[in-house]
């Protein structure tokens, strides 16, 4: 049997609105994930938040 794959999610830097990451979220989360990553562009660490699909 085929088991299907859960969708990817982007990550979004809220300084520079640029697409840094992408990751997969499981089904039954509501919220929208929000980590602290570094971001490349702005040399530093801030929050990402999951952008639009």
């Amino acid at each position: 049997m085929a088991v299907k794959k859960r969708p990817f999610s982007k990550l979004q830097c809220q300084e520079c609105k640029r697409i840094n990451y992408f990751t997969r979220k499981s089904k039954k989360a509501v919220e929208k994930l929000e980590l602290k990553k570094f971001c490349k562009w702005c040399r530093k660490n801030t929050v990402h938040k999951e952008a639009k699909r």
